[in-house]
């Protein structure tokens, strides 16, 4: 029997969060809840439960072209059987790297990391914290570190050891069905609040699962 997986959404292709064209797969649930977090809406348990032997079914007509996967949420780590379970299957379907991001630090998850070698590529740990500066490649904000765990990491990875660069601030924009518009990316500090309070400006009545209105806006890399 497969396991069972809660999973807030997949897209391709992601161009945001790693290198090239890639599946972005966002796990549903998160114990961490980092203040000033743009996906509450992945925080809450018990949604998008699904099972692993359907995430490889719908991602499997995007393999074949991607450059890499990147995993994020929600946390990952909260569903650490679910999570190696998925990364065995597509390691044995794809030679893609694989990043996943999580909010607990090293020190907490490198005991399950090391259980299942060569699974992850590159990780990036730590919690999201507002009140730092954002000046790190892939990371929302500088206490987080990244982690290049294989040869395929450090080849793919290795150029992300660095500052971002302004170009490196875009999101990806993504639509579901019912018209709710999603972000993934590493967006500036503010970017968030100030087309928040454009399109209000502009009279547009807007709904979003970033509903804290405080004057930092602050906004996570994921």
């Amino acid at each position: 029997m497969t396991a069972s997986i809660a999973l807030s959404r997949i897209h391709f292709p992601v161009t945001t969060l790693g290198p090239g064209r890639r599946i972005g797969i966002w796990f549903q649930g998160c114990s961490i809840r980092c203040p000033g977090c743009i996906s509450m809406d992945t925080w809450a348990p018990g949604r998008g439960i699904t099972t692993i032997d359907e995430v490889v079914s719908a991602i499997a007509q995007w393999m074949p072209t991607a450059d890499g996967i990147t995993i994020s949420g929600g946390e990952p780590f909260d569903q650490p059987v679910a999570l190696m379970d998925l990364l065995g299957r597509l390691r044995s379907l794809t030679e893609a790297d694989v990043l996943v991001f999580t909010g607990h630090p090293w020190i907490k998850i490198r005991e399950t990391v090391d259980a299942f070698p060569g699974l992850i590529d590159a990780l990036v740990t730590g919690p999201f914290d507002v009140n730092q500066s954002q000046s790190l490649a892939l990371r929302g904000s500088d206490n987080q570190e990244l982690h290049l765990l294989t040869t395929l990491g450090q080849t793919s990875f290795g150029s992300f050891q660095r500052p971002i660069t302004e170009a490196e601030r875009t999101v990806d924009v993504m639509f579901d069905d019912r018209g709710d518009v999603w972000f993934a990316g590493i967006p500036g500090r503010d970017d968030f609040r100030r087309l928040r309070e454009m399109l209000e400006n502009a009279g547009a009545k807007l709904s979003t699962s970033d509903d804290k209105r405080a004057s930092s806006g602050g906004m996570s890399a994921r």
